[in-house]
């Protein structure tokens, strides 16, 4: 089935052929979304036949996906997505809403949201025959694609910011990508990327930059969507079903957008009724879409990001102007925390055998400060993305909780901190 049939700008709505473009519009720079052939797909795909299909990844979505298929059974690349979806009754409890689930993306390959995009791009990679794919990243995003290629042998280089956390660098290295660390910013990183990709001919999979790396990011509300159908033994009402709320975190935006893509194409198809409210969070650190939503524009205005959560700390957010859609566009809105509000989110999610790292916490923080604002009520089902392990960040992870005593090897002292 041909079904991608090109691209159109999100900000000109200028359209171009599949071969026409590789990154963003000629035009005006504005990010492409990838345009599907909706009429083929609806006539040649059953609901139940996608449903039914027999991966249990994001590869089991192929037929909306504008990739063929990248090869690499029973690799790392054929394991992205499928994340599972918890429900977590004590928290919800103690927000006073009568449904919660997380959905844990820490169970990814390389245990981030990022390994989505990254499958589908070195599935585009192999494609068009490109010999290197390279990202700048403060983590995730190069770990999720040093693996991604490792899987296939793909060869890849990551440009990271020299402050990007140990434990992320490192995956880096052992996945067997070229790392090279910048002196500087994320922004400075992503920069040099796309000036390294112009001048030696690599493809580049930057985030807000790559088109498909939204077409990546769309299959978790694909998954979410089919969750929603299947898991009726929740007592999950058909109006619940229509009425679900997503929050997740925000860095550059695409995350958000891509979700609100994969939405976006379940409507187009008939398949779902109305798009979930999608909720934004992001740290006042590191807020310029935010800002944006609140003051009414899609102008994303610069901000100087300072925040532990360096998964999300972007200065130009790449893909801000979808992001902001994504939740005006659904009804959603855009939640700013604090970096404690952050680590107090990564010490609520522990006890419910969740650990996230400080941007996938960010979500669950938004929630608790959308309830005290009123804006998610109790009747109103959640779902919260958590986008990263706290594997990924050590030290945030133990500035959240309380250090461990240190005792002498006997009973009695056992007895004087417990009893």
């Amino acid at each position: 089935m041909d079904k991608f049939l090109g691209y159109q700008c999100s900000l000109c709505g200028q359209a171009y052929a599949a071969g026409e473009v590789t990154y963003t519009c000629p035009k005006d720079g504005g990010n492409l979304d990838v345009v599907l052939d909706y009429n083929a797909i609806r006539s040649q795909l059953a609901v139940d036949d996608l449903l039914n299909g027999g991966e249990a990844g994001l590869w089991r979505y192929l037929p909306l996906l504008p990739v063929a298929d990248p090869g690499g059974n029973e690799t790392p690349l054929r394991a992205a997505g499928g994340t599972p979806v918890f429900h977590t009754p004590r928290l919800a409890e103690k927000l006073g809403l009568q449904n919660l689930w997380i959905k844990d993306e820490s169970r990814n390959p390389s245990a981030s949201f990022k390994d989505r995009a990254s499958s589908v791009v070195v599935a585009r990679a192999r494609e068009i025959g490109a010999e290197v794919v390279v990202t700048a990243s403060p983590g995730n995003a190069g770990a999720a694609l040093a693996c991604m290629a490792a899987a296939v042998g793909q060869k890849a280089i990551i440009f990271a910011p020299r402050t990007a956390p140990p434990a992320k660098v490192a995956q880096l290295l052992v996945f067997g990508a070229q790392v090279i660390l910048v002196d500087g910013t994320y922004d400075d990183a992503f920069d040099l990327t796309i000036a390294a990709s112009q001048e030696f001919g690599w493809y580049c999979r930057n985030t807000g930059y790559n088109p498909f790396t939204a077409e990546g990011k769309k299959t978790a509300a694909l998954e979410i969507w089919e969750w929603a159908l299947r898991f009726t033994d929740y007592g999950l009402r058909e109006d619940v079903k229509r009425n679900l709320t997503v929050f997740v975190s925000v860095g550059d935006g695409n995350i958000i957008s891509g979700i609100h893509k994969g939405f976006k194409d379940l409507f187009l198809l008939g398949w779902i009724e109305q798009m979930p409210k999608i909720f934004g969070v992001q740290a006042e650190g590191s807020a310029a879409i935010a800002n944006a939503f609140h003051d009414g524009t899609e102008t994303i205005v610069p901000v100087s990001a300072k925040t532990l959560a360096d998964s999300i700390s972007v200065d130009l957010p790449r893909d801000g102007v979808r992001a902001v859609r994504a939740a005006r566009q659904t009804g959603g809105s855009y939640i700013v925390v604090s970096d404690a509000d952050i680590l107090a989110a990564i010490a609520e999610l522990g006890p419910m055998g969740i650990f996230a790292e400080p941007a996938g916490a960010t979500s669950y923080a938004g929630l608790v400060k959308a309830v005290q604002q009123g804006l998610v009520g109790p009747e109103d089902p959640v779902i919260v993305v958590n986008t990263g392990s706290g594997l990924k960040d050590v030290k945030a992870a133990m500035q959240s909780v309380r250090e461990a005593p240190i005792i002498e090897p006997s009973l009695a002292s056992v007895k004087k901190i417990i009893l």
